[in-house]
């Protein structure tokens, strides 16, 4: 059983460690590199660069000086496998096994640069070595991902040297349940899994709710195409989330968590296993955690990849063993989730934020973002763009410093289209709204929606109905069936759009479209069913000349769709 006074102890010798990589010299360690470890640089075989590197350290003779650690993903996807050197902060990109050599005999042994493998910004002269100096790190703001490459995520104690569960320690010991609600309630949190819900409102519910006992649920079934943000978080600070669902579990009287995570996921559910046994070991979940007398565990349930279960009902249903599928609301989970007991449920980005707001208290977080959507979001930057990968910014930062300032922009100077935000059930951003700052409300009056964070730009190449067949194919295929209104709804609207992108439209067919998204969007059982039109809805209201174009001159402008005769 780890005391406070032992956690501050192990805080104590491993900060000596972490210093490095602030980029303050140590007197015993000459370097660390910190290899990113998310699941896209493993598919890119960065465990051979990493196993290069320290064979290169020996043959050296300074594998006891220097560090090579695997952390998480660090966000640049396309670059990877991609590896920083501290403590001057050097970022290497696309490196490979033969690679290892040359940051270990001129970087780390002669202080040398490897130009090669540095990063160059789209239309840049020169390289910019310092990870703190690129555009693409430098525009961002990391509470979720702070410590996505910065510490082993296999490593308890790297964790705890980061303040890792003092907030747990600050929330069992220094203040009540109602006191930890309220902080929450205060910091202004909205769920990051897409309703944008009051974080804070939802535990005071739960805790308010008579039945017991109650239950703490992490839903990390990331469906959305194009999404890794999640993944992401559960693969690089697993920690992170379980110290968030204990906060919940003493501010509401739970006892039991569990996370849902999708079965593709199987470096995430690797490392929270693990980091669900080091925490049980050190007595951080459990029994009487910090000799308070307070009680938590948590469980994983492995999800069968059912788009549908990202919903809340359905997910519970699942955890139960039962089909996902949607259930009427009321009752709320808050009252009659799992089980039928009170259950607070919250994706993980909103489960990584808590520790900190506990930590550093709401005024602080209420102080980033805008006055309805406070903190920082998490995307992941996919399609037509230079800088794919994660990224994390203050609500408020506009779409044009997204796709430009830190995406880098468009890839072979092609004219910026669309971004689709919001996942499947989003919606589409013409150019002439880049300057939208990014908050729930703004993205809600353009017709889409934040969703849990997937952000697809498209370039003057794209054929905007083609999209929508793309989504609505997505959707139709991921429905459970359960409603009439999503079942056969989103099945005549792909029919249309099939019609429409092989030369078939007919007159009306617009029309047929705007009725029939709206029928569903007001009577779909779940949030998914209603958001399901979205992607119709928002090409249609901006991009309808494009729907014209193809029913009335059988004509795809980006000559995407191929017309049968």
């Amino acid at each position: 059983m780890k005391s406070l006074e032992e956690l501050a102890k192990i805080k104590a010798s491993r900060r000596e460690a972490l210093k490095i990589r602030e980029g303050i010299p140590s007197a015993t360690e000459k370097a660390h590199v910190m290899m990113c470890g998310g699941a896209g640089c493993i598919s890119s075989n960065c465990k051979d660069v990493v196993e290069a590197m320290q064979a290169s350290l020996a043959k050296n003779g300074i594998a006891d000086q220097v560090q090579v650690i695997l952390t998480g993903c660090m966000g640049p996807c396309d670059m990877g496998p991609v590896a920083i050197v501290y403590p001057d902060a050097t970022f290497y990109r696309r490196l490979k096994p033969k690679d290892a050599d040359a940051i270990v005999e001129e970087h780390i042994m002669k202080g040398n640069l490897v130009p090669r493998l540095l990063y160059r910004a789209p239309g840049a002269k020169e390289p910019t070595p310092k990870v703190t100096d690129m555009d693409l790190f430098a525009k961002q703001k990391k509470i979720v991902l702070r410590n996505n490459f910065y510490i082993d995520p296999t490593n308890i104690e790297d964790y705890i040297a980061n303040d890792g569960y003092v907030a747990l320690g600050k929330a069992l010991t220094a203040m009540t349940p109602a006191e930890v609600v309220e902080e929450v309630k205060k910091a202004g949190i909205r769920g990051r899994g897409g309703a944008g819900f009051s974080t804070g409102m939802k535990w005071s519910f739960c805790a308010a709710s008579k039945g017991t006992p109650k239950y703490v649920v992490c839903n990390g079934d990331e469906g959305d195409p194009g999404a890794f943000m999640d993944r992401s978080v559960l693969e690089g600070d697993p920690h992170s989330i379980i110290e968030g669902m204990a906060i919940c579990g003493r501010a509401i009287g739970a006892e039991q968590g569990y996370v849902y995570v999708r079965a593709e996921y199987p470096l995430a559910i690797d490392r929270l296993s693990y980091a669900i046994d080091k925490a049980r070991e050190y007595g951080l979940l459990g029994k009487n955690i910090f000799d308070t007398g307070f009680n938590f565990e948590i469980e994983i349930r492995i999800g069968a990849g059912a788009f549908v279960c990202g919903e809340e009902t359905a997910l519970l249903t699942s955890i139960e063993g039962k089909r996902g599928e949607p259930k009427p609301r009321p009752p709320f989970p808050a009252n009659e989730g799992v089980w039928a007991k009170p259950t607070v449920l919250n994706n993980v980005e909103t489960w990584a934020n808590i520790a900190e707001i506990i930590l550093k208290g709401a005024d602080w977080y209420s102080s980033i973002g805008t006055a309805g959507s406070k903190g920082t979001k998490v995307f992941a930057l996919a399609g037509r763009i230079n800088n794919t990968g994660i990224v994390e910014v203050p609500m408020g930062t506009t779409l044009r410093e997204i796709v430009y300032e830190i995406g880098g922009g468009i890839p072979r100077k092609k004219a910026f289209k669309a971004v689709q935000t919001g996942g499947p059930s989003g919606g589409c951003i013409p150019a002439e709204q880049l300057d939208t700052p990014i908050d729930f409300e703004s993205l809600t009056a353009l017709g889409a929606m934040m969703g849990s964070g997937g952000m697809i730009v498209m370039d003057e190449d794209t054929c905007m109905v083609d999209i929508a067949k793309f989504f609505m194919d997505f959707i139709v295929d991921e429905s459970c069936g359960k409603c009439s209104p999503c079942r056969i709804g989103t099945k005549r609207m792909l029919e249309i759009l099939e019609r429409i992108t092989t030369g078939k439209g007919k007159e009306g067919d617009i029309e047929l479209l705007l009725e029939l998204g709206n029928t569903i969007k007001s009577t779909a059982l779940c949030g998914l069913g209603q958001t399901a039109p979205n992607p119709i809805l928002s090409t249609i209201k901006y991009f309808r000349d494009e729907y014209e174009s193809h029913i009335k001159e059988n004509k795809c402008a980006a000559k995407v769709c191929e017309f049968v005769e």
